[in-house]
């Protein structure tokens, strides 16, 4: 059964996150970091911040653009404080 995650992953380089969702977002990460395409190329090194897997593609989809309508790092301080966790 495929699953999709959704995540957030951060670029020291630009002080930049970035959120998104795919179906093998492990495999996606290292092929970012290896090759040249779109936004994520503009930075030599992202790492891997927060995901969270779900069964359905519309299901990550719409958690996908609520990430991203919130921003991912806004995203990132109220999902670590509503979960009592810390940076």
């Amino acid at each position: 059964m495929i699953s999709f995650s959704v995540y957030i992953i951060y670029s020291s380089s630009l002080d930049k996150n970035y959120g998104g969702f795919r179906a093998d977002w492990g495999k996606w990460l290292i092929e970012q970091n290896s090759t040249i395409a779109g936004f994520t190329a503009i930075a030599a090194a992202w790492e891997f911040k927060w995901t969270e897997v779900y069964i359905s593609r519309e299901e990550a989809l719409k958690r996908e653009r609520q990430i991203k309508t919130k921003r991912a790092e806004n995203f990132l301080m109220v999902d670590w404080r509503s979960n009592g966790l810390s940076e």
